[in-house]
């Protein structure tokens, strides 16, 4: 008879290594898997989810590396600018000067900065000084998502009563910039 016709139930199973036919016995219980089999699913379950940790983490690191990239690259930019405006002065416009200073400036800095800012300015208007900076070069030294430390080097052009001709003063700052509420701030101003 062939058994290609028959219905699958009706089909003679080849008997087992114990003598019965195949799927025989206690008909509607499965047979226990092998110990090997639930050791290789628990295997692979274990492995799926290091995977899954392993790739969260890499995401999470590289989204963290970006960040900080932005942070770096925003704040070299707020650092540039705001170098531009500490270096440049006109005594016959101080009070436009020394708002934009303290606006780009907080904690430490900010303080020192408005704390000298009287003694400044007496000296500014009494040789009629006038300085313009411009940033030659600049780097971001070491970066966080909220602090930011930015080398740069700045030529001032300074004219006062004291100098026939205008000079350059080449300054290297190290200006460490802190994110206050969105914007970048010069929080510390060093001139090594």
């Amino acid at each position: 008879m062939d058994t290609q016709l028959l219905a699958p139930e009706a089909r003679e199973k080849p008997p087992d290594a114990d003598g019965t036919a195949a799927g025989g016995g206690s008909r509607g219980k499965a047979a226990p898997a092998p110990r090997s089999a639930l050791l290789a699913r628990g295997a692979v379950t274990v492995l799926v989810l290091a995977l899954a940790a392993c790739c969260g983490y890499l995401g999470w690191q590289d989204k963290s590396r970006r960040d900080i990239g932005a942070a770096g690259a925003a704040a070299l930019q707020a650092a540039q600018d705001y170098a531009v405006t500490l270096t440049s002065v006109d005594s016959n416009n101080l009070d436009d000067n020394f708002a934009a200073v303290l606006d780009g400036a907080t904690g430490e800095f900010q303080d020192l900065y408005r704390e000298s800012s009287s003694r400044l300015r007496q000296v500014l208007v009494a040789r009629k000084a006038t300085g313009r900076g411009v940033v030659v070069d600049s780097a971001v030294k070491s970066a966080t998502r909220d602090h930011v430390e930015v080398l740069l080097f700045v030529d001032q052009t300074v004219t006062n009563t004291d100098i026939l001709q205008p000079r350059v003063d080449r300054s290297r700052i190290v200006m460490t910039m802190q994110r206050v509420d969105g914007q970048w701030k010069a929080a510390k101003v060093e001139m090594p």
